[in-house]
């Protein structure tokens, strides 16, 4: 069994880690874009943060929010990507018109003070549930490289508690811890990759071979916001922020499967990088009636933490996967204008948002892999939101708020909804291990994502 493995290795290149299956975004398997709000306005977000989403973009954010808040949404990805080989051979990856299940989250803050529990001071709790990547990478088996790739899907889930405390009326800080692991609801509730052996591998070619696992692991991140310059109704009109996520390293503990069959049990672990986020925003405008907002921010992901990720083994096997990243830098520009109180009865808030990102990949040619063909992208993003307060009805069905007290008690609805599209660079790798990778690959992904919000 060793020989038919090594024969594997030598032969395929090995190109078999259980990480690199987000086949949308750029900046290695990072998935940064997860509430509509924020997506429309190019993701720069980390400065604004207020509504629920600040559990992910920067949980001290959540201080600005009154009340209970909530918001759930999903994106719905369309992945377009061509290979073509030296020999022009060519091929595109399968699947439906949309990805799915799709990326998906729900978040849920709490303002201690505003529900009667006073003796911690200033202090807000949320939480989130995050579906990282939803949907799989499909590849046909007779394309150009099915020893490499034929299916790849990584159900991964984030759970994140936080708490948020307001030191004084400018400062306030965060701290939460990002949760890390599989539910049996969702894909196949595993990390999985399939690919077919080559001749002379020591399995009959075209045997469908397959690698999974699942494991949990646990993160932290921290996080500022500052804001020195309000308006005279107390709202930022300049706020500055900073977060960090820290590294974490994720055990995968499965099996490798020829046919179907157990060949021997797999271990091997992903490791999630270092993330360093600065933003600043600034409102122009900002009264009673309108809000115009201009921010930046930029990603710093220290991904040269992944040299390899070799897969062990129960017979004494080793895979090896050398990986040699590098750290990536993502900027990312947005505004967003909006009107306040309008209609007879002021019942509605409208906005309007645009943004630009631009992020490189931190994946080298060693390391590329066709389960998310990545590289540096132009991200160009558009979006709109509806909030709806006392006097207004949510889709004309649906009162947006109720009379009374109770923490409990109706205060809005909102929804917002927001489009990318996503144009990379193409890209032609020359180095790759596995010599059936090497080839041009052109990527143009499309993202249309949907948040629904309430207040309590």
């Amino acid at each position: 069994m060793p020989k038919r493995l090594w024969g594997l290795f030598l032969l395929c290149g090995l190109i078999v880690s259980l990480h690199s299956i987000q086949p949308v975004y750029a900046d290695g398997f990072r998935n940064p874009f997860h509430d509509a709000a924020a997506i429309g306005q190019g993701n720069a977000f980390a400065a604004q943060a207020d509504n629920a989403s600040a559990v992910f973009y920067n949980p001290a954010g959540m201080t600005q929010l009154h009340g209970i808040q909530t918001a759930g949404g999903a994106q719905f990805v369309s992945v377009n990507t061509k290979f073509t080989s030296p020999t022009g051979a060519s091929t595109t990856n399968s699947g439906s018109v949309v990805g799915l299940p799709p990326p998906g989250q729900f978040f849920l803050t709490a303002n201690l003070k505003d529900l009667g529990i006073s003796a911690l001071g200033n202090l807000s709790a949320g939480l989130g549930f995050q579906n990282l990547y939803g949907f799989a990478a499909k590849y046909p088996a007779n394309g150009p490289f099915p020893t490499s790739l034929t299916f790849a899907q990584l159900p991964l889930i984030a759970i994140k508690p936080t708490l948020a405390y307001k030191l004084t009326e400018s400062f306030s800080i965060g701290l939460g811890a990002d949760i890390l692991t599989f539910a049996p609801f969702l894909g196949e509730g595993q990390a999985e990759r399939r690919f077919q052996s080559p001749p002379g591998s020591g399995f009959p070619a075209g045997t469908e071979l397959e690698l999974n696992g699942k494991g949990t692991t646990a993160g932290l991140n921290a996080s500022f916001l500052y804001a020195p310059w309000r308006n005279e109704d107390g709202k930022p009109r300049l706020s500055v922020a900073g977060i960090w996520r820290s590294q974490a390293v994720l055990p995968l503990n499965g099996e490798f499967r020829a046919n179907g069959a157990l060949i021997a049990n797999a271990s091997t672990a992903i490791r999630l990088p270092e993330v360093w986020t600065g933003g600043v925003a600034f409102w122009p405008v900002r009264n009673q009636e309108r809000e115009w907002k201009v921010e930046v921010d930029v990603d710093y992901v220290r991904w040269q933490s992944l040299r390899d990720d070799n897969v062990q083994l129960s017979n004494g096997g080793v895979l090896p996967n050398p990986q040699q990243w590098k750290n990536a830098i993502t900027v990312n520009v947005g505004t967003e204008y909006k009107w306040l109180g309008l209609t007879d009865t002021r019942a509605w808030d409208v906005a309007l948002r645009t943004g630009y990102s631009r992020s490189n990949t931190p994946v080298t040619d060693l390391s590329f892999d066709p389960a998310f063909p990545d590289n540096d992208v132009h991200v160009a993003s558009v979006g709109v939101g509806f909030l709806c307060h006392a006097g207004g009805k949510f889709f004309g069905l649906i009162n947006c708020a109720e009379s009374g007290e109770g923490f409990l008690t109706k205060k809005s609805i909102g929804m917002d909804l927001s489009y990318q599209a996503l144009v990379f660079d193409t890209r032609t790798v020359t180095g790759s291990l596995n010599p059936t990778v090497n080839g041009a690959y052109s990527t143009t992904n499309h993202a249309g994502g949907v948040t629904f919000r309430v207040s309590f």
